[in-house]
């Protein structure tokens, strides 16, 4: 039995849902938005699922990348198993033939045209760029720089042209919110655009740990050595994270000179110096060390209100010069700047709002007030916040990944930056001294299901309402 069209496509929407909290909005945009599933026939034993894809290339990188995580989201809304068959094109009136488990057709194009090739190698590339770990929003060109900063950018290109020969380690340092990690994807990906032969992996000092642990729990230490020791780019960020981790230092300590041997290049970055970074092995402080340290300043008037410009362009706002520094004038980091546009984009595109020197200053105000107000302290909000999804403390404040702790988890981090005006690092050390990418990542993702989940929205409000935190 067939599903109808409107049938299959409200399934699809349900399993986009599921999709859209598992991958990066990149991969989620590029590849699933853009082949959606156009047919669901039921069997006895399940679903047979039809996914139209644009090219030959999406199929196959489907089918090999993203099989099992469609196939579990669509399990999940369809309450059976499924068996995906990927198809080129939507029509059925072209001819069809199996190949390799992908469905291909005739096209009427010609198979080597330049906008094909140049379309594929596109495709590539910000494949690398998923498979690496890399956020493609992140490149040297949506970089704004000034004399905070000019040396870290200058220095990062250079590396990024001559992996391997030019400053190695790079070891960039600064408070949260002066663009490392910016930079640091900036040298990923364009080291992946210049060359398809170097391979690059980007992941934080909480990921590595992760990996060194999962991978001597399952006995599979060798795959886990052979994958960073084979890399020709390594990014690591937080390198502070891995500091009183006897095991994990011991482990980075022979990563490094492996790759060092061989003319790998290594980015680190850091919260503070290596000299400064307590409980760090002294082996690994003068290999850092040896390497090009640069410290990146907090940003001047001018940079904020260059990178405000920068965001509103990205977010395609039209914002005047003018009050673009009005705002520049309020905010002190980049991730507060970045915090704004998106608040001003929300207002622009659910509110149907123009970008007006009132909305902009309105904003500005409502920020100012929350900055003001007197609010609980921390520790007593995670107590009602776990009170309210009746759980303990210390699971809201452990390490669980069960879904329903890291949900109340992800809303008390969420609380505690934005409302009680937190830092990122300091809302970490609340929660098992987790690190400030970590706490970012949890509150971007509760920002963005407040403006796309009702009942999240709901959720929240209800917890800032029993906080007495009243949202402006």
């Amino acid at each position: 039995m067939s599903i109808t069209p409107n049938e299959t496509s409200y399934l699809w929407q349900q399993a986009c849902l599921i999709l859209k909290t598992k991958l990066s909005p990149a991969v989620y945009n590029t590849w699933v938005l853009s082949n959606p599933v156009t047919k669901i026939t039921e069997g006895e034993s399940g679903f047979d699922v039809e996914i139209s894809c644009q090219t030959a290339f999406h199929a196959t990188n489907l089918k090999r990348n993203l099989d099992k995580e469609i196939s579990l989201a669509l399990e999940g809304v369809l309450k059976k198993s499924v068996l995906i068959k990927y198809v080129i094109g939507t029509g059925t009136q072209n001819r069809k033939t199996a190949v390799d488990g992908v469905d291909k057709k005739e096209v009427s194009a010609p198979l080597f045209s330049q906008d094909l090739l140049r379309e594929s190698e596109q495709q590539r590339v910000q494949w690398r760029a998923y498979k690496a770990g890399l956020n493609p929003q992140f490149s040297f060109t949506t970089f704004a720089v000034s004399s905070s900063n000019e040396m870290a950018h200058a220095a990062a290109i250079s590396v990024a042209k001559t992996p391997g020969l030019a400053y190695n380690p790079l070891f960039l340092y600064g408070e949260v919110g002066v663009g490392k990690t910016h930079l640091m994807h900036a040298i990923g990906n364009e080291i992946v655009n210049n060359d398809k032969n170097n391979s690059v992996i980007y992941c934080t000092g909480e990921d590595f740990t992760n990996e060194i642990v999962q991978a001597i729990q399952t006995k599979k230490a060798a795959g886990f050595k052979y994958k960073f020791r084979s890399t020709n780019v390594l990014l690591l960020d937080d390198i502070q994270f891995i500091a009183g981790k006897n095991a994990v230092q011991e482990e980075f300590f022979h990563t490094f000179n492996a790759l060092v041997k061989q003319s790998a290049q290594i980015v680190l970055t850091s919260d503070r110096p290596p000299g400064e970074i307590s409980l760090l092995e002294k082996r690994l402080r003068s290999r850092f060390e040896a390497g090009l340290m640069i410290d990146i300043g907090k940003p001047t008037f001018e940079l904020r209100t260059a990178i405000l410009l920068l965001k509103a362009k990205q977010a395609q706002l039209e914002l005047d010069i003018e009050l673009a520094r009005v705002v520049a004038e309020k905010v002190v980091t980049a991730r507060e700047i970045e915090g704004f546009v998106k608040r001003l984009r929300s207002e622009v595109e659910l509110k149907n709002k123009s970008v007006t020197s009132e909305l902009v200053l309105g904003l500005i105000e409502k920020n100012q007030k929350r900055t003001r107000r007197p609010l609980i302290n921390p520790g007593k909000a995670i107590e009602l916040i776990a009170k309210n999804f009746q759980v303990k403390q210390t699971e809201i404040k452990g390490k669980s990944r069960v879904k329903h702790l890291v949900e109340a988890r992800h809303i008390a981090m969420y609380i505690l930056n934005k409302d009680l005006m937190l830092p990122l690092t300091e809302v970490g050390r609340w929660f098992s001294h987790r690190d400030h990418t970590s706490v970012l990542h949890a509150v971007n993702k509760i920002q963005e299901q407040i403006l796309d989940d009702e009942l999240i929205k709901k959720e929240v409000g209800q917890i800032r309402s029993r906080l007495s935190i009243v949202e402006n």
